[in-house]
């Protein structure tokens, strides 16, 4: 894959995250601050941001969302668990939510 393929493809991904994300941000705050992991302040100024500024954002040549566990016990947990698919998702949603949220650096 060349290099702007991998860029275009970026730029598409971020596009979607965002407006996903200020979508769920409009519909219910609270709950995709917690899906989401962000903070209070990133999640109003997401929702704050126009099309314009969503487009701009998303060409960023890095991505903007990135995996919310850096435990590999938590994705071990999500990828390898067979018992009980419930159980095991409430679990790792109840570790996820004790990590602190992002913050505006």
């Amino acid at each position: 894959m060349s290099i702007e393929n991998t860029l275009s493809e970026i730029r598409d991904i971020n596009l979607n995250y965002l407006m996903l994300a200020q979508q769920m941000i409009r519909d219910d705050k609270p709950s995709a601050i917690f899906r989401l992991g962000i903070s209070q302040d990133i999640a109003n100024l997401i929702d704050s941001l126009s099309n314009s500024q969503l487009t701009k954002l998303a060409n960023a040549q890095m991505m903007l969302a990135r995996f919310r566990f850096d435990d590999c016990s938590i994705l071990n947990m999500l990828t390898s668990y067979n018992k009980d698919s419930a159980l095991t998702n409430a679990h790792a949603v109840m570790l996820m939510a004790n990590q602190p949220v992002e913050a505006i650096a």
